[in-house]
């Protein structure tokens, strides 16, 4: 059996020293599909989050601890979608047996897929989907339902704000283009719009799924917009929204209380800051499903069939809930 490793592959900027786990000597050319077990190429949006990080971690760990896996090739792309493809094509060429891919963004994979069917090497998506043109080019996609959990968001605000004359929303958009900010987004305003609920989006930027960008953006709604006439920020992710804490407290307001707050990831840093009164209302979506991808794996290299989709099981959690779940955060 190839001595398991968790190996980045590629050259140079394709690397990220603390994400890969190896040389990558033992898994090239004609050696990759030889051996007791599986070669798998894992090409990973990046670490711009605890939740990237906790969903890294899981997949590596799986990998390393099922001895149906002979070697995980793992690439952080560090969000840029020119360096994913480049670890797909150099998947394609070291043939291994399936390739898993968490795409930065919903567009713009037609061609390397393409090349990985024609060499017969299926594909997994992880966490973050495609377009529907594209579908007949991966079996399947294991991750969140990211309309379902802007769903939730919306009903909860719907609950929340239904007495209210108008509801003066900001929010805070994950990365331009990508699954997750565009399926949240659909589901928040399906919500809104279907139940009736009377509301002005006062503004939406990107914040990039990073804490920083949630800040910066949130200065720059407090500086356009100020906070006084608005009641709720929607972000996209923890990141974003508990750099937005940070710069709703330098302005001098109380986060949770002048404006609340609805947070999309679950982490034990969300869950403290809620525990603190200052986010009302979290969306989980679970990083931790590296066995159930395994298995997955497993299963696609053997020929088997798959719905375009597999969900992995998430909560929703309010006021009453955050004290007793933050002791179950796993990342």
């Amino acid at each position: 059996m190839l001595k398991k490793a968790l190996a980045g592959i590629g050259a140079g900027a394709l690397l990220l020293g603390a994400a890969a786990c190896g040389s990558g000597d033992d898994s090239s050319g004609d050696d990759s599909g030889s051996g007791d077990g599986l070669v798998v190429g894992f090409a990973q949006v990046g670490a711009e989050s605890a939740w990237r990080t906790a969903n890294s971690d899981s997949v590596q760990a799986s990998a390393e601890a099922d001895d149906r896996i002979a070697d995980l090739q793992f690439v952080d792309a560090q969000q840029d979608q020119e360096k994913q493809i480049e670890a797909v094509r150099n998947f394609i060429t070291q043939r291994v047996d399936v390739i898993v891919l968490a795409p930065v963004v919903e567009t713009g994979w037609t061609d390397i897929l393409g090349e990985a069917e024609q060499a017969g090497i299926p594909v997994i998506l992880a966490d973050r989907g495609i377009e529907q043109a594209d579908e007949d080019l991966y079996v399947t996609r294991l991750g969140s339902d990211f309309v379902e959990e802007g769903r939730k968001a919306g009903q909860w605000t719907v609950e929340t704000f239904a007495d209210d004359d108008s509801t003066r929303i900001l929010e805070l958009e994950g990365t331009v283009g990508s699954a997750p900010a565009n399926d949240r987004k659909t589901g928040f305003y399906e919500i809104l719009d279907s139940e009736g609920l009377s509301y002005d989006l006062v503004d939406s930027q990107s914040g990039d799924f990073t804490a920083e960008g949630g800040k910066s953006v949130m200065e720059t709604f407090i500086s356009t917009h100020g906070l006084d006439d608005i009641d709720l920020l929607y972000a996209h992710n923890d990141e974003m929204g508990l750099g937005a804490i940070q710069a709703i407290e330098e302005a001098g307001k109380v986060p949770g209380e002048d404006i609340q707050i609805i947070i999309v990831d679950g982490s034990k840093a969300g869950f403290e800051a809620a525990v603190d009164g200052k986010v009302n209302y979290i969306v989980e979506c679970n990083p931790v499903f590296g066995d159930q991808l395994m298995d997955l794996v497993v299963d696609v290299a053997g020929g088997e069939e798959f719905d375009k989709f597999i969900a992995v099981e998430e909560g929703v959690y309010g006021e009453a809930d955050f004290e007793a779940e933050l002791p179950n955060r796993q990342f």
